[in-house]
């Protein structure tokens, strides 16, 4: 039996089997089994079936959505935006200009092998420039110390640059300091400078009157005229420098050296990386430490600090692992046994939080962490892993009182292949002449640490070492650092967040007297801002998805489009812990055998096509793109270069060609810009042109008053062709805006932009009534030319049909406001070869679009309903129906609750959204996001006995107190001259919680599937039922979205999120990535021997020693322990 209940926007269908023995719903069974027969059961019934009929309505109920209906509103809807962005965008008119020069055009195929052989030959000019620099700079600075005699009581005032134009109480110039002009310089990140001198920096730990930095200071002076000379011949030079080995750092130009907060300077040029590669080569390390009973308290601490200290002197270059002794041997990380590491920042940091967990406890035996040790290293040199270059074991021990001989004997002697480095900690000497004698006997060197204020002079020492051979053959090994961020350096904004990459070379004594023991005088460097070598791969050559990169002989990122250093702490943006070891494969994941990784670390020439998954729009979107990648290495460097053409308008660049004067008076338009980033002219030789803007420079070049600017001919053709083919929409424009009778509230801005860099756009609309504040303004780079990328208008469009316009809207976090942008690709054909030329739109408030789709979303209430089946008149404003309009990625545009939009459809609508995916309509894509940052949950990994007693909770606190005390005199330099740059278990203190830490991401995004036009279906949820209808709206990338309102099926499904969820790995598999041993290409020359070393000096006991008060302090806070 079916009873049929039709109402106005209503059809119910209720069905009922007589035969069958249950009803849905318990409350309807007590009248079902009263009388047989039908007629028995219909009486019986009916009073059930009027009871129950509301619950039949909803469970087996249907909403009849009309997709015809649904059809003309997308139709209607679509006809009216295209019109509306076209008639303000002027999209027709461009591409008919652009027609209009098809026949003097010329369209030629990039050519990308012979594309990257030239960037990287201008690179390697550019390179090779700094080399030469740094190079006078090693020759001035030893024929300076070969004629200086070191005198004891030299007295000499240098300018320190902590002390510079300050003054004391009386108005006098500080020591060490007085008048030392400064100017903002531009090519020196607008910081004030001092381009006619250079200055000294010493570390607040080192006495600056110390007779060897007076003496190296005296001697370096030399070094002024060579700066001043270098910068002369190179003007992009940027900061060049000699950092000595005494620990004073001369740096020009000179500037004004700012302390932190605690009035203390905390950078030591013998830390930097630059430093440390020059001044050795690379190097496998084991380090050793003593975690027996006899090593608590204060001796833990500075032992865990020696280790840090050692570890920051490492780089990607070097490999290590680390033993813990006691009574047995353990290795610090067990997934490490065995092997040997790189030493990049990756590992080094997993060590230190390692590190932080060690206790001690039982006995100390050091033979067997010695076996272990030579077996690692020996294993190593055996597989042909590691550096294959300097060998040495690091022991750090309070104590050694086993005969260990016949360990050296097997493992070391005669050669000594392997160097071994003791640390004797704390105050007790008792074991010192054992301890040394295992440095002495392996060409190492012995040092004796007492106070954390010893650790970082101690440590340096191995350093002078490992440099000796180096230093007697006199071999000047040029070396070029990975990418970093020295944010430390200039204590400045300006400075802070510039990625880079040093070249430096070590320098050495030429007297003969001191040839055997092999004296580093230091190291000379310079700076290469990346960004600046990056300029030299002309950003228009490579086409809209095009972009170029960098890698070192490791594998690792210097430069990439796609490589995210910072993240965000609160408002902080911080450099992530491993942002400088960022694999190529971590980037170009798709490289799933990794051969285009394998290829480039060899440093070969070559190249190789990927089907890739892209993200723009921080992930939000995905496209589907075609790359050709090519590659090759940079000579005299340990560098690869590779850039990515994409398939399509990639592989195409097509010429024009007009008159100077022609043009140049369609770039003198208001409405026009070129990319600030792009180099169309070199500003940066001449220090009178680097207040010029880019296109001030091109107008100046063009008009004859600087005919000196080095420019680019092709560029400045392809920008001045631009100009008079792009010149009418000037007009065009501002005939609209003159005529606000015929403008449509809430259009905001028209614009376009070429593939030579150029834009024009027009403000329709005052700044006092703009939504779109930020949009195309300085702030807003991910929608103007940079060094990366192209606009990400710009980018969308071209992988939409030409004349299709494109509708999106920004990222909520843009602070972009409701705006929608509407754009559209505009190309140029020859032949059958077809080109981009650049790209169009407008962008518009979003209640410009909602007023369109309301007005056209709902039949009118006196609509003749009498031959339509399901819900007349259909309106979107009815409380029963949820209409939206979202694009080809799934994002809400339009929604009648308007603060949906902008989120992603699945998450306002998870039933909806899975039923699209399960039809086809909508594909989910997975992507990788391998440079991630995710929380952590930080939990208490003290091993201390539980509070059983009041008294041990006294005993407790009072450790507590006393340790904490000790180490904030310890840290803040109480004693006068005492400071510690990274002190170890400052990390401990930390405020617990959440913690932020790199790992490996997967995250989904959605893609419309444009031959799906149209779909409608029913979702059965629990005892009601969801009809939507979706259809696609022509010329655009958007779908038109009906569906039924009043059925909740949220309980059966669950929303749809694009949160990223973090790739977990289970211990083995985690175990197995972390030991994996990926090609690398290993720097070419090694010194680890020389014959005429002088083994012989292999150190002595330090001096320092702590205050009285502090020798009190340490045991009693050692016996709390």
């Amino acid at each position: 039996m079916q009873v049929v209940n039709k109402l106005p926007g209503k059809l119910f269908l209720l069905s009922f089997d007589w035969k069958s023995s249950e009803m849905d719903g318990n409350a309807c069974d007590a009248g079902q089994r009263h009388e047989n027969g039908p007629r028995g059961a219909w009486l019986t019934m009916l009073p059930w079936i009027i009871l129950c009929s509301s619950m039949w309505m909803t469970v087996d109920g249907q909403t009849k959505i009309s997709p015809e209906i649904v059809q003309k509103w997308a139709e209607s809807f679509g006809k009216e935006i295209a019109s509306l962005s076209s008639k303000y965008s002027g999209a027709e008119l461009l591409q008919k200009k652009y027609k209009d020069v098809e026949g003097v055009l010329k369209i030629e195929e990039v050519d990308g092998n012979e594309l990257v052989k030239k960037f990287a030959e201008e690179m390697e000019k550019m390179l090779g420039r700094k080399m030469k620099s740094v190079k006078r700079l090693a020759e001035a600075a030893e024929d300076a110390d070969l004629y200086h005699e070191y005198n004891d009581t030299l007295e000499f005032e240098y300018y320190n640059s902590m002390l510079i134009n300050m003054v004391d109480e009386d108005g006098n110039p500080l020591p060490l300091g007085g008048e030392f002009p400064l100017e903002k310089n531009e090519h020196f990140s607008k910081l004030p400078v001092n381009t006619q001198q250079s200055n000294i920096q010493v570390p607040t730990n080192v006495y600056n009157r110390d007779t060897d930095i007076l003496n190296g200071a005296y001697m370096s002076e030399a070094l002024n005229d060579v700066f001043i000379d270098n910068f002369q011949k190179d003007p992009t030079l940027t900061w060049q420098y000699f950092g000595s080995s005494s620990g004073f750092f001369r740096l020009y130009p000179g500037i004004q050296w700012i302390p932190d907060e605690n009035g203390v300077v905390t950078f030591d040029c013998r830390n930097r990386n630059w430093y440390i590669q020059a001044a050795t080569s690379p190097k496998d390390v084991v380090i050793v430490v003593d975690v027996s009973g006899s090593m608590k308290g204060l001796r833990l601490t500075i032992a865990k600090h020696t280790i840090n200290t050692i570890l920051d002197t490492l780089g990607e270059n070097d490999f290590v692992n680390i033993i813990a002794y006691s009574d047995y041997v353990r290795y610090l990380e067990p997934c490490f046994k065995g092997i040997l590491v790189q030493a990049d920042l990756d590992n080094r940091e997993h060590f230190k939080l390692l590190i932080n967990e060690l206790h001690v406890k039982g006995e100390g035996k050091v033979k067997n962490a010695m076996k272990e040790s030579f077996k690692i290293l020996n294993e190593a040199a055996a597989l042909g892993q590691g550096s294959l270059c300097n060998q040495a074991i690091m022991l750090i021990t309070d104590g050694a009182m086993e005969d260990f001989q016949d360990v050296f004997e097997e493992f070391n002697w005669p050669e000594r292949r392997v160097r071994v480095f003791t640390y004797l900690i704390g105050r007790e000497m008792t074991f010192a002449q054992n301890v040394k004698w295992i440095a002495c006997n392996n060409k190492g060197y012995y040092t004796h640490i007492s106070t954390l204020a010893d650790v970082q002079e101690n440590v340096m020492e191995y350093l002078h070492v490992l440099s000796r051979p180096m230093v007697i053959n006199h071999d000047h090994d040029i070396i070029w650092t990975e990418a970093y961020m020295d944010s430390v350096l200039f204590n400045s904004q300006a400075q802070s967040l510039l990625l880079m990459t040093s070249v430096a070379m070590p320098v050495f004594s030429k007297k003969k007297e001191t040839l055997s023991h092999g004296i580093l005088l230091g190291v000379v460097g310079t700076d290469v801002a990346l960004k600046e070598l990056m300029r030299l791969a002309q950003r228009y050559k490579l086409g809209v998805h095009g972009y170029a990169y960098l890698i070192t002989n490791n594998g690792y990122i210097l430069s990439h489009p796609d490589l995210r250093p910072l993240y965000k702490e609160g408002k902080k943006l911080k450099p992530k812990p491993n942002y400088n070891s960022v694999d190529l494969s971590e980037v170009e994941w798709e490289d799933t055998e990794e051969k285009l990784r394998t290829a480039m670390v060899k440093g070969e020439t070559g190249t190789l096509s990927l089907d890739v998954r892209t993200s723009v729009d921080k992930g939000k979107r995905v496209m589907f793109l075609k790359n050709n990648y090519f590659y090759t290495s940079i000579n005299e460097t340990p560098f690869s270069l590779g850039i990515v053409l994409t398939k399509g308008y990639g592989q195409y660049i097509f010429i024009g060609n007009v008159s100077v004067e022609e043009g140049l008076h369609d770039l003198l338009a208001p409405d026009l810009t070129i990319a600030s980033e792009w180099t169309y002219c070199e500003t940066d030789i001449d220090p009178a042109h680097r207040k010029l803007s880019q296109l001030q420079a091109v107008i100046r070049y063009l008009t004859g008053k600087e005919p000196d600017l080095e420019c680019d001919p092709q560029l400045m053709q392809q920008t001045l062709f631009d100009a008079v083919v792009t010149a009418p929409m000037e007009a065009y424009w501002t005939a609209l805006m003159l005529n606000p009778t015929r403008m449509d509230d809430g259009i905001e801005t028209a614009f376009l932009g070429t593939r030579s860099g150029l834009m024009r756009f027009q403000r329709y609309t005052g700044i006092e009534k703009r939504v779109g504040m930020s949009f195309l303004t300085a702030t807003d780079k991910e929608n103007m030319f940079t060094l990366d990328h192209f606009p990400l208008w710009f980018r969308r469009a071209a992988e939409s049909p030409a004349g299709q316009f494109l509708y999106y809207m920004p990222r909520q976090d843009t602070r972009a406001g409701r705006i929608v942008i509407a754009t559209t690709a505009v190309t140029v054909t020859v032949g059958k070869k077809t080109a981009i030329a650049g790209a169009i739109g407008v962008q518009m408030t979003l209640e410009v679009l909602e007023s369109k789709f309301w007005a056209i979303a709902s039949q009118p209430n006196d609509t003749d309903c009498s031959d339509v089946e399901g819900v007349c008149p259909l309106r979107c404003d009815s409380f029963d129906m949820e209409c939206y309009v979202i694009d080809n990625n799934g994002f809400i545009l339009i929604s009648k609750q308007r603060a949906d939009a902008g989120k992603f459809f699945g998450e306002v609508d998870g039933s909806v959204m899975t039923m699209l995916i399960r039809m086809g309509m909508f594909k989910r894509v997975s992507l990788f996001d391998y440079q991630a940052m995710c929380k952590m949950n930080v939990h208490s990994t003290s091993r201390a006995r539980p509070l059983l007693s009041s008294f041990y909770a006294l005993a407790s606190a009072l450790k507590w107190f006393l340790s904490n005390f000790l180490l904030f005199l310890l840290e803040f330099n109480v004693c006068g001259f005492w400071h510690t740059e990274h002190f170890a278990d400052a990390s401990l203190h930390k405020k617990k919680g959440d913690i932020l830490q790199p790992c490996d991401t997967e995250y989904p995004s959605f893609v419309y599937e444009p031959s799906v036009k149209e779909t409608n279906s029913i979702i059965k949820c629990g005892r009601c039922q969801k009809m939507f209808v979706v259809q696609q709206i022509p010329q655009s990338n958007l779908l038109m979205l009906v569906v039924q309102a009043d059925c909740d099926c949220s309980r059966q499904h669950s929303p749809i999120t694009l949160e990223p969820k973090e790739v977990k790995y289970i211990a083995s598999v985690k175990c197995e990535r972390m030991r994996s041993q990926k090609i690398r290409r290993r720097p070419e020359s090694c010194h680890s021997y020389h014959p005429q070393e002088n083994a012989n000096d292999c150190g002595g006991a330090s001096a320092a020693s702590l205050s009285a008060f502090l020798f009190l302090v340490c045991p009693i806070a050692s016996l709390l322990s």
